[in-house]
């Protein structure tokens, strides 16, 4: 199990893209991971044929673990994993071969006792950045949690639960005859603890704003040709992207952080851009979006979606964003009420983009309107802070420079 990241204690095996006997070249993708930054295809450390899977699907291992053995061509797989091996790899490190049988010898005398060694720290000592973060937060004592991951090793369920205390228990779903009951995707139960944590966390408060796109439009008919000879996509959601990053410079407060009782004003602009996945959402980050102009945003923003979607993302991408975009608009959603991606404080929703009829000047006219919506952590933001935000975003998109293109 590879290393994802400083921060990366364990990962999960989603699906296994090789099967024992089936030869692999050097770099070819073996398995693919979940873990809780990003998932990703594995590609072999070496040319062979895979003679054994130690760690089935679905089964989650600290980083380092032997997942898999590769051997030489011609080698006959192993006949199963044995004890031996499953424990190996839950330490990390291959199974050493049985030591054969010694010779009888004369008993010796029995030996004095060695000293017990004083216990190691246990692995729920050693949790997660995230889980002694929220640990931290709610002034709990990790060591006092019966931990339920490997080697009990205290997992984000267990802290929330933990915290929870007295929390109602989870209703008791009736299955009938006919149901299809699957596992929960990996991905899913990674976006569902964030979801529910940013809920217990932030004080979710919404304004939603609508927005005349048309002189936008007007400005990607007559540009999106240069920009694809300069391998971009001119989309809204680039000239979205720039106004909210001019907005963000203006508006400190809303590219900031809460930690404990300090607020922490990001120097930089890294903006998260809302992927939609097969079985679920990935937010890749666009470091630096302050410092990139129009063309440069919209390679950004094509590059990590195209490599989300494709799951060939880094950790270091999916992390360290400090205000994300998320487009339910994509499939016709006037607005979303989307929810705070930890640790930010607002994340914006953008509306489909359509024509309809609006009032001006006392006239009913055609234009290109949709709905932005700002959801901001209470805590720290106030309702007059974010409406001046958004009619700062509003403003931009509305009243675009086309010399800046």
């Amino acid at each position: 199990m590879p290393q994802m990241g400083e921060s990366i204690a364990e990962g999960t095996i989603v699906r296994w893209i090789k099967k024992v006997g089936d030869a692999v070249d050097r770099d070819e993708p073996l398995f693919e991971i979940s873990t809780d930054k990003v998932d990703a295809e594995i590609p072999s450390p070496a040319a062979g044929v895979l003679t054994e899977i130690a760690v089935k699907e679905g089964e989650t291992v600290p980083v380092n673990s032997v997942v898999a053995t590769i051997g030489t061509a011609g080698e006959a797989p192993a006949a199963g994993a044995s004890g031996a091996t499953r424990a190996s790899s839950a330490n990390g490190g291959p199974a050493k071969p049985p030591a054969a049988a010694a010779p009888d010898a004369p008993a010796a005398p029995d030996a004095p006792a060695a000293p017990a060694a004083p216990d190691a720290p246990s692995d729920k000592q050693k949790s997660s950045p995230l889980v002694r973060r929220i640990a931290k937060e709610h002034n709990v004592d990790i060591g006092r949690i019966a931990g339920s991951g490997i080697g009990g090793r205290v997992t984000k369920q267990d802290i929330l639960g933990y915290i929870d205390g007295a929390a109602a228990p989870a209703p008791v779903v009736a299955r009938m005859a006919g149901d299809d009951v699957v596992p929960m995707p990996v991905i899913r139960k990674k976006i569902a603890e964030h979801m529910v944590l940013s809920r217990r966390t932030s004080a979710h408060v919404y304004s939603v704003f609508e927005v005349n796109y048309s002189q936008v439009d007007q400005i990607r008919q007559a540009k999106k040709d240069d920009y694809e000879r300069n391998g971009a996509k001119l989309t809204y959601t680039s000239f979205i992207a720039k106004v909210v990053v001019d907005a963000l410079r203006a508006h400190r407060i809303v590219n900031a952080s809460i930690d404990g009782d300090t607020i922490v004003y990001k120097k930089d602009i890294n903006l998260g851009i809302a992927v939609a996945l097969e079985h679920g959402l990935i937010v890749p980050v666009v470091k630096g979006a302050g410092e990139k102009n129009l063309l440069g945003l919209s390679k950004a923003i094509q590059d990590v979606a195209d490599r989300a979607r494709a799951k060939k993302l880094n950790p270091e991408e999916v992390h360290g964003g400090t205000f994300t975009i998320t487009n339910p608009g994509n499939f016709g959603a006037q607005f979303g009420l989307p929810i705070i991606n930890q640790p930010q404080v607002a994340i914006l929703g953008v509306g489909t983009i359509e024509k309809r009829p609006v009032v001006i000047d006392d006239a009913i006219g055609i234009r290109l309107m949709g709905f932005l919506t700002l959801g901001y952590d209470h805590r720290l933001i106030d309702g007059a802070v974010a409406d001046q935000f958004m009619a700062d975003v509003k403003k931009g998109l509305e009243n675009f420079d086309p010399a800046s293109v």
